[in-house]
């Protein structure tokens, strides 16, 4: 049974990904990480700078290395742990994915202030109901949004 020191560890791991993204060339201030069991399948950080493909967020880039290694479209089981609450884009992988859940440090919110817009669908839906369909919890907030102000 994975405990709240367990959450906290893979949360800090996502978001020292974030603080290596951003001092990366072509890497991006988001990092993520999937486990399953306790092992960690896949790890890293944004890389939409670094590649032709604006899909390479770091929640989607690590959903289809997880899905690659095991073989499987389905992550039931896993959990993701990602520095930032998952855009619309993530939010759909991580639907599809089956992830079991989903932890994130700073919000759309945060996002927002810091200069990373998401859409204004995404900013009018209602966060209580996202949070819900979508299994999100926060964690680790001033951590994460630390790494956008470093």
């Amino acid at each position: 049974m994975t405990t709240e020191k367990d959450h906290e560890f893979f949360m800090r791991k996502a978001i020292n990904w974030a603080a290596k993204g951003s001092k990366t060339e072509g890497g991006g201030a988001f990092g993520a990480l999937i486990v399953k069991d306790g092992s960690i399948i896949a790890e890293g950080h944004n890389q939409v700078g670094a590649k032709t493909d604006c899909t390479q967020h770091a929640e989607l880039a690590m959903i289809q290395e997880a899905c690659t290694k095991m073989g499987s479209k389905s992550l039931k089981g896993c959990v993701l742990y990602t520095s930032c609450e998952p855009c619309l884009m993530c939010l759909g992988t991580t639907r599809w994915a089956e992830l079991d859940q989903v932890f994130y440090g700073a919000s759309a919110a945060d996002a927002k202030e810091a200069g990373y817009i998401y859409s204004d669908l995404f900013y009018n839906s209602h966060t209580g109901k996202r949070h819900a369909e979508f299994k999100l919890k926060q964690l680790l907030r001033n951590e994460a949004v630390a790494v956008w102000n470093s």
